[in-house]
This record gives C-alpha cells, sequence and structure tokens, in this order.
C-alpha cells in the first residue's frame, strides 16, 4: 500500500511538470488538486508502511527518489515558464545522486544516510510549487507570491550548496 502511494505521486509528476511549464494546460485548482495528492502521497506513505510493518530501505529509496523525481520535474517546468531560477532544479538531482552514492557506495550502508538540512530541503523543495500554485489562484496576491518563491528559490540554492559541501566534508571524515 505505501508503494502504490508513492508510486501515485511518480504518475503525477510528468503531468504536473507540464501544467508548471504551460500554464493554460490545467485549471489552477486542477494543479493544485494534483500537487496536494503528491503532497499527501508523501506524507502519507511512510506513515503507511510503518503501521503495516511493510518499512523498507528499498521504499525508502524508492520514495525519496520519487521525491526527488517529483520536485526536479515540476521545478523544471516552473524553470521553462520563467517562475524559478534555473538553477534549482539540477541542484536538486545533483543533491540527491551525492545522497545515494554517499550512502550506499562512500559509506556503504544498507540504506539511506539522511542529513538534518537535507530533510528540511527535501521538505521545502515543495512549497516554491505551492507558491507558484497559489499564484495562479489568488490573482490580487500573483506578485507577491512569485516574489516570494523567487527569494525562497534562492535561498532553497544557498541550502541545497552548503548541504552538498556539508555532505562531501562529511564523507571524508
Amino acid at each position: 500500500m505505501a508503494n502504490l502511494l508513492t508510486s501515485l505521486r511518480l504518475l503525477l509528476a510528468f503531468p504536473a511538470a507540464a501544467a508548471f511549464a504551460v500554464e493554460s494546460l490545467l485549471p489552477p485548482p486542477a494543479l493544485a488538486g494534483i500537487l496536494l495528492a503528491a503532497i499527501a502521497s508523501d506524507y502519507l506513505d511512510g506513515k503507511v508502511a510503518r503501521s503495516r510493518g511493510t518499512a523498507s530501505a528499498s521504499g525508502q529509496l524508492f520514495d525519496h527518489a520519487t521525491d526527488c523525481a517529483f520536485v526536479t520535474a515540476c521545478l523544471t517546468g516552473a524553470a521553462l515558464a520563467g517562475d524559478v531560477p534555473w538553477l534549482l532544479p539540477p541542484l536538486i538531482a545533483a543533491a540527491f545522486l551525492q545522497y545515494v552514492l554517499d550512502s550506499y557506495y562512500l559509506q556503504q550502508r544498507k540504506s539511506l544516510r539522511m542529513s538534518f538540512l537535507g530533510r528540511w530541503n527535501g521538505i521545502l523543495y515543495f512549497v516554491p510549487l505551492v507558491l507558484i500554485t497559489a499564484a495562479r489562484i489568488i490573482d490580487p496576491l500573483t506578485q507577491f507570491l512569485l516574489q516570494t518563491t523567487t527569494l525562497l528559490c534562492y535561498a532553497l540554492i544557498l541550502s541545497t550548496l552548503i548541504s552538498i559541501a556539508d555532505r562531501t566534508l562529511a564523507s571524508r571524515n
């Protein structure tokens, strides 16, 4: 059941990314519904796995890889629309790749080695998507929400770079 919830998020990545890239593709409330379903599936999949006793390292990897695919695809769509800086999506992908390589190959663990900053970045990568969607729905606040999105994206670029540097330095010890 948990992997089914994660799979739902993965299936929603392409239509959501396309809708972020081309605003007229979906009505904003439909995009909000897709985004809400993705966030809900992310919140619930781990809870379901733990409550059913099916949590596993491979399930965690599938969940985190799906999160990365979803936010990277959607933020790439948003970058195509000019709503987020182009640097953020490839940095997210690079940070995730480093996370996996560090955990499984450098640290030779059998599960992902999480970090405090990486965990918070993973959560906060969804926020620009929420703000862009809200900007499409709440017309009087559009400019404010898009400016807030831009500022948040630059903060996420910085925190992602710090996270990459932190993981690099920690793996040398």
